[in-house]
């Protein structure tokens, strides 16, 4: 490689986001194609600094349970939406329907449980294979060859918001019972969709981040 092409790329991963905006336009262009660079979508997710008076409008909070709201739908390639997390709360353990998943802290701490795919033949507790906390501006990555994950927000006085990325959109996912593997199909629904309260859909289960 030579190095020109080396400032080439160098050049092209240094694209900081300044703004929300910016981030949205960004992976609009990146998702042009039909190849996903996992790493460089990373990059520019973690790249952008979260600030909250671009993204709280979309972050609508409830008191029961975390919150799935629509920030953008990438032209149909992907679907940007913000969690919003209040104290304890948490997902099921799930899969990712075959899909791509990044998930950027914006505000607060989200604990992230890896576990590997129940092989229907055991009973009992699901194999965990790894737990780390995620901290603001951090971006983190998981697809179904990776394994299945729980994400909680563990704090009793911070709520949380993460911005979370799925490529391609998927309408439904399987959550599972840590103690027994057992699964379920779940339809995902959104609390909210660009800023606006969705009331008609909030009897349905939503379970999936």
């Amino acid at each position: 490689m030579s190095g020109t092409d080396t400032e080439r790329m160098e050049h092209t991963q240094m694209v900081k986001p300044e703004t929300l905006d910016d981030l949205i336009k960004i992976l609009h262009q990146i998702f042009e194609s039909d190849n996903v660079n996992i790493e460089e979508v990373q990059n520019i997710m973690e790249a952008y600094e979260s600030k909250p008076q671009e993204w709280m409008k979309f972050a609508k909070f409830d008191q029961y349970r975390y919150t799935r709201n629509l920030v953008d739908e990438g032209n149909g390639k992907f679907n940007l939406m913000i969690l919003c997390w209040g104290e304890g709360h948490g997902s099921s353990i799930h899969d990712h329907a075959d899909s791509h998943c990044f998930l950027k802290l914006l505000q607060g701490q989200l604990k992230e449980t890896l576990f590997e795919w129940p092989d229907g033949k055991s009973h009992g507790d699901m194999l965990q294979k790894s737990q780390h906390i995620l901290q603001e501006n951090q971006c983190a990555y998981i697809n179904d060859s990776i394994g299945l994950h729980r994400v909680e927000n563990v704090s009793h006085t911070e709520c949380a918001a993460s911005l979370h990325l799925y490529s391609p959109p998927f309408q439904q996912c399987q959550t599972f019972d840590q103690r027994t593997g057992h699964k379920n199909t779940v339809k995902m629904t959104f609390w909210s969709k660009f800023g606006k309260r969705t009331p008609f859909e909030t009897t349905i289960s939503q379970e999936n981040n």
